[in-house]
């Protein structure tokens, strides 16, 4: 077998996915402007350090591997589009497409009865205007593109200054979200393979602080019937798209019960890094075995397990948690510790 997986990105994502698909035996060849020395870069089998729209770099890229992922759902539309005109391309054009703009995943979901949070499109002060006397509570005000992390939204209450805020997001490009009460998140992941078989893992509870995952606890303690109407969701959004690869898609646990989807993303997901120890699969081999075509692995977890994101500022923590039993520690290789930069994580074993 010399299968080779291309990875478009450069970050831990890629990384973790190139030491999975080592460890089956598989070559990686890892592409980004930043490729030479970035934590993916720094084990992957071959690097190519080049921009995305780099047309003929791209396509001697493509026609060096057997199959390309991305790292990060924001791959311009034309990087996917030269890209699949000569290997398989995964997650695939639809599915990036959904969920690089917030209004389009969210219009996806409610087209499929999923219920979400009440949005609104805002381009400019009169539609933030409109929206926010339409809802008549607090909001979130959040960039359509890009944001991540807590980055790009602001939240917004009955009375605040909207020009100030609309100018503070600096984009006419915008979504006005509900404020809702809720009292947890979860997240579900699947894998779907290229003859649209799909295989789910158990679900996580996420926390997050500042905007920011801060722990992870798999199996998510809650009610199946909770869990499984994530996976059900989960299910639906995959097969819109037609996906191939990854899904992973978070959700509020609203105070009344109702379970609203609020985005997905068709890749490896942060609050799933617990697989690696504790699945039979991690969702990174899993990836790597949906795009060799070996078919899927085992999900079952193995007891109940925490993750926790180490930032910038948790660094000081690492000889500390390497002397620590029962814990295994992941650092991603980069070379600046910056505040609330992920730098790595740990997970522990929580009990049966």
């Amino acid at each position: 077998m010399s299968t080779t997986i291309g990875i478009l990105g450069s970050g831990q994502l890629g990384r973790m996915l190139a030491i999975a698909a080592a460890q089956l035996g598989l070559a990686t060849h890892v592409y980004a402007p930043d490729a030479d020395g970035s934590p993916a870069g720094q084990v992957a089998t071959t690097r190519t350090t080049a921009s995305y729209d780099d047309v003929g770099a791209l396509r001697r890229f493509a026609n060096s591997v057997d199959a390309v992922t991305s790292e990060f759902e924001n791959v311009p539309a034309a990087t996917m589009e030269v890209i699949g005109a000569i290997c398989m391309a995964s997650p695939g054009a639809a599915a990036l497409q959904a969920a690089q703009h917030r209004i389009a995943e969210k219009t996806l979901a409610t087209g499929l009865g999923i219920p979400t949070p009440r949005f609104w499109q805002v381009r400019n002060l009169d539609d933030l205007s409109l929206a926010m006397e339409a809802l008549g509570g607090e909001a979130i005000l959040k960039t359509c593109r890009m944001g991540y992390d807590g980055k790009g939204q602001i939240r917004l209450s009955p009375g605040d200054d909207l020009a100030a805020a609309l100018a503070s997001i600096d984009s006419d490009d915008t979504i006005l979200e509900e404020l809702i009460g809720f009292d947890g998140e979860i997240s579900a992941l699947l894998a779907r393979d290229a003859e649209g078989a799909i295989c789910h893992f158990p679900t996580a509870q996420n926390r997050h602080r500042n905007g920011i995952l801060a722990r992870s606890v798999a199996p998510a303690p809650v009610i199946p019937a909770v869990a499984e109407a994530a996976q059900t969701a989960a299910t639906a959004l995959a097969e819109a798209v037609n996906l191939v690869g990854l899904l992973a898609v978070e959700f509020f646990i609203a105070t009344d019960g109702r379970l609203l989807f609020n985005e997905m993303a068709p890749r490896p997901h942060n609050s799933f890094h617990w697989t690696i120890e504790g699945s039979a699969t991690s969702q990174f081999t899993q990836l790597a075995r949906v795009l060799a075509g070996l078919g899927f692995g085992d999900t079952t977890a193995y007891g109940r397990w925490q993750m926790d994101n180490l930032l910038g500022q948790d660094m000081d923590r690492v000889p500390e948690l390497l002397a620590q039993a029962g814990t295994h520690l992941h650092l991603y290789g980069k070379p600046e510790a910056r505040q609330d930069r992920k730098m790595g994580h740990v997970t522990s074993r929580l009990g049966d």
